[in-house]
């Protein structure tokens, strides 16, 4: 079942950065506080990195107990382990080493100098069991559930690796695909699949700068999901788009919030 988007609009990207990584300090905590652990879903760029950088800098990151969390990717490059290009890199740069993480618990998708070599679906696959093995009973999907999944919006529309008109936005059984040929640098790519991205509690969709404003307005208008992935990302409890002034100037008034900061 969908969750109708709710909105956040911030003045500017740093605002929009601080905002959303306080957000996220109170969803883990609150999950911790509740079951004992968090289960968290990162995402790459600009946004998601600023997002990460913003909450190392927070002095709330305290309140997180960083070895009860578990950290999944939305999608990664197929590049080797350690590649500067790799989302799991900048994550641990802007954040993770600065955190107590237990390792194990700390889930990158497979680098194509790993076990798989250069099979990028092999090692979708791979990272599809590891998902299942980490599910619950009463999880959905072959995933486990997710508190929060974060996705950065791309100009396209595209979210995750899921890009528009391309056969793994059009996935409906694997939660993990490989990708080929895909539009933006470099073209081998590993992704959650729509099925396994709304299977979390929530998902927060980010979008900062005046090139991802025609992106959020076809994504929050009612497009296919097919022609803009970003419209078929929702949480089963909240989907929740967070933008600054810029990414939402295109947006319809009435679909603008009245009360954002």
């Amino acid at each position: 079942m969908s969750t109708a988007p709710q909105l956040v609009v911030h003045r500017d990207k740093e605002l929009m950065a601080r905002a959303a990584a306080a957000r996220l300090i109170t969803r883990i905590v609150d999950a911790q506080a509740s079951r004992g652990s968090a289960s968290v879903v990162l995402t790459g760029g600009r946004n998601g990195n600023g997002l990460l950088a913003a909450l190392a800098a927070a002095p709330a990151r305290d309140a997180v107990d960083w070895g009860r969390i578990d950290l999944w990717w939305g999608d990664e490059r197929f590049l080797p382990d350690g590649d500067p290009e790799r989302n799991a890199t900048q994550a641990r740069a802007a954040l993770l080493d600065a955190v107590p993480l237990d390792p194990e618990r700390v889930h990158a998708m497979p680098a194509s100098d790993g076990p798989h070599g250069t099979d990028v679906d092999a090692a979708a696959a791979a990272y599809a069991e590891e998902l299942a093995r980490a599910a619950g009973p009463t999880d959905h999907g072959g995933v486990p559930e997710f508190d929060v999944l974060m996705l950065g919006v791309g100009p396209d529309t595209h979210v995750a690796s899921l890009f528009p008109e391309l056969p793994a936005v059009r996935e409906t059984e694997r939660t993990v695909v490989g990708v080929h040929g895909a539009p933006k640098p470099p073209p081998t790519r590993v992704t959650l699949t729509l099925p396994a991205i709304r299977a979390a509690r929530e998902v927060w969709l980010l979008a900062a700068g005046e090139d991802k404003a025609e992106a959020a307005a076809i994504a929050l208008s009612g497009a296919g999901e097919i022609q803009a992935p970003a419209a078929g990302a929702y949480g089963r409890a909240r989907t929740l788009w967070l933008l600054d002034a810029a990414a939402a100037s295109q947006l319809p008034r009435a679909l603008y919030p009245p009360a954002s900061a």
